[in-house]
């Protein structure tokens, strides 16, 4: 099975893309941006691992590296979000960007008769934009459903257990 491979590059790359990205900003590495690094790359191969090559695990798991870096930054400093261990960075950012990876990396090689659908998974740059087009309903989907669910859920949490310490002035 190719899963194996995929899944360890992937990781590898995420790892050390996001050490890389980091060096090259600071002028040092962050072990910290490393380890969520790793983290990304492996949340990111997760959905595409059965369906993507090796060559591709890599590109997926690099990007996810980079886009962890950039992520964690923006949701802090503009989103104003205190996220101290980047979970909506590794998990959210990266988790979607492993689903569009499947549209777009899936070589074909695997998936043929997977869920009922006759024929391989291919995603855009083998040929097949409707695969694409299925994995960014899927996230669009699974963005609404997260948020609208957890606004209801932390909206009544608020009025059970208030989430914000009390202003003391």
């Amino acid at each position: 099975s190719a899963a194996p491979a995929a899944s360890g590059c992937g990781v590898a790359a995420g790892a050390f893309s996001s050490m890389l990205y980091m060096w090259m900003l600071y002028g040092k590495p962050d072990i910290s941006m490393s380890a969520n690094g790793l983290l990304a790359g492996l949340v990111a191969i997760t959905a595409p691992c059965a369906f993507v090559n090796s060559v591709s695990a890599v590109l997926i798991g690099l990007i996810a590296g980079v886009l962890l870096c950039i992520s964690v930054v923006f949701v802090e400093n503009r989103m104003k979000i205190d996220d101290p261990v980047g979970a909506i960075s590794v998990h959210g950012v990266n988790g979607a960007w492993g689903v569009i990876s499947l549209g777009l990396f899936a070589d074909g090689s695997y998936g043929d008769g997977l869920n009922a659908v006759a024929g391989p998974v291919t995603g855009l740059f083998y040929g097949n934009a409707s695969q694409l087009a299925a994995q960014l309903i899927g996230v669009a989907g699974n963005f609404v459903f997260v948020f609208a669910t957890m606004y209801v859920f932390f909206t009544l949490l608020d009025k059970v257990v208030p989430l914000r310490v009390p202003d003391p002035g």
